[in-house]
């Protein structure tokens, strides 16, 4: 079977939405398929053992004069002429100007897939515009949707409406009606963006995010981290609407009940955290047991840390429904350390992790997510391998043989 793969980025060091695309990618060349991928990653980026192109930008196009005009406006006479662009034409010149860049580039493409797979991230959605102008892509197009969109479609405390919304949301609608098939990388995000799109409900497919195999270039690990020590991680952006709050007075409240802990407990947040800069700086000076690093970290280093501390913390923002599978939960899968799900209670991870899960509480339970934090440190004391995740189940779900499985169970009309 061939895949034509049309992707926003395939830098893995660029979010943690383009370590998910390439992870995908990876895996689904393991599974067997045929493979070709089109990217717009503005560099040159190859993948191992898979044809890659690097689309071209258009630079010969009322667009990409347009774009370069409001960029020297905004520099010289500061003013931002992109909300009133926006709300007109629902997107920028620049957006216009890449996608009509893909597109070029899928015309004159020879390779005959039997499924076409539009991959993106943060709030792009540049493949799928691409190939929503491409009528002969459609009967074989499977436009994968990795988180809600537009922005207004998500759920609280995310509120925010984008310029343009309503020129977008009619280009979601447009998306889930012409593409013959849906991917979400989890069940309630499906069932989420159905409730406003009805056709997904029909089209769609789960195909979660991957375990991908990995090399880690460096065994050496960094001077903020001790193996021998009774390590807790958090990895990954804390954006405004996901506190780390909670989580650091929970480990507060868990040294004040246990002394003995202050002298090998680490609590280790890396990722971006602008918006919680001035409470991780209190924390950090009260406990010298928290290392907080204010940006972001190499993956390479990141993977090695996730791979050899007690337990890996996956934090969500505080909310009724979170239908998000974060990207870094199969990394955390193969990890095999203990997950805390700090998350709500109808949350995709605590989904997946099972009804009766143990290490789970809301974002702002302080009290009980130092609970969690004692239990874990007890058994720990014991021996660490007792913190180990072991869950066959989850390192099948995120599998090759499990997307295999899944793609084969589409039934295309191979040529």
């Amino acid at each position: 079977m061939k895949i034509l793969v049309v992707v926003d980025s395939i830098n893995i060091e660029d979010s943690s939405g383009s370590k998910a695309n390439v992870a995908l990618i990876h895996n689904l060349r393991e599974a067997g398929f045929e493979i070709l991928v089109h990217h717009f990653t503005r560099k040159d980026i190859r993948l191992k053992n898979i044809q890659t192109f690097n689309v071209p930008e258009i630079k010969f196009n009322p667009y990409y004069f347009l774009s370069r005009a409001q960029r020297v406006i905004s520099r010289n006479l500061k003013i931002n002429l992109a909300p009133f662009f926006e709300k007109k034409f629902g997107f920028s010149f620049t957006f216009f100007n890449d996608t009509n860049s893909i597109a070029k580039a899928l015309k004159k493409e020879s390779f005959k897939p039997d499924l076409v797979l539009t991959l993106s991230k943060g709030a792009s959605f540049r493949p799928h515009y691409a190939v929503l102008k491409l009528p002969h892509l459609h009967d074989k197009w499977m436009a994968y949707v990795h988180d809600p969109y537009p922005f207004h479609y998500y759920p609280r405390p995310y509120n925010g409406v984008q310029d343009g919304y309503d020129k977008k949301e009619h280009f979601f609608r447009e998306v889930s009606k012409k593409a013959k098939y849906s991917a979400f990388p989890s069940q309630l995000l499906k069932e989420w963006m159905g409730s406003y799109f009805p056709d997904f409900s029909k089209t769609g497919i789960i195909i979660p995010h991957q375990n991908a195999k990995y090399e880690i270039q460096s065994n050496n690990f960094p001077s903020y981290f001790d193996v021998s020590k009774f390590n807790l991680l958090h990895a990954g952006n804390l954006m405004k609407e996901r506190s780390p709050e909670g989580l650091l007075e929970g480990f507060k409240i868990f040294l004040d009940k246990n002394h003995e802990a202050k002298n090998v407990a680490r609590l280790i947040l890396l990722g971006n955290a602008s918006d919680h800069t001035e409470m991780l700086n209190r924390y950090q000076k009260e406990i010298p047991e928290i290392y907080a690093n204010n940006g972001n970290k190499p993956f390479d280093e990141v993977f090695l840390i996730q791979k050899n501390v007690s337990v890996n913390i996956i934090l969500e923002s505080k909310s009724e429904i979170s239908p998000f599978l974060p990207a870094k939960f199969p990394h955390c899968v193969e990890a095999n350390k203990t997950i805390l799900s700090l998350a709500p209670y109808y949350s995709e991870t605590k989904r997946l992790l099972g009804e009766n899960y143990e290490f789970w509480s809301e974002a702002d339970k302080a009290e009980k997510i130092s609970n969690l934090i004692e239990k874990l440190f007890q058994l720990w004391k014991q021996n660490p391998q007792n913190t180990f995740l072991n869950r066959k189940d989850l390192d099948e779900y995120v599998s090759v043989e499990y997307l295999k499985e899944v793609i084969n169970k589409l039934n295309l009309k191979v040529k």
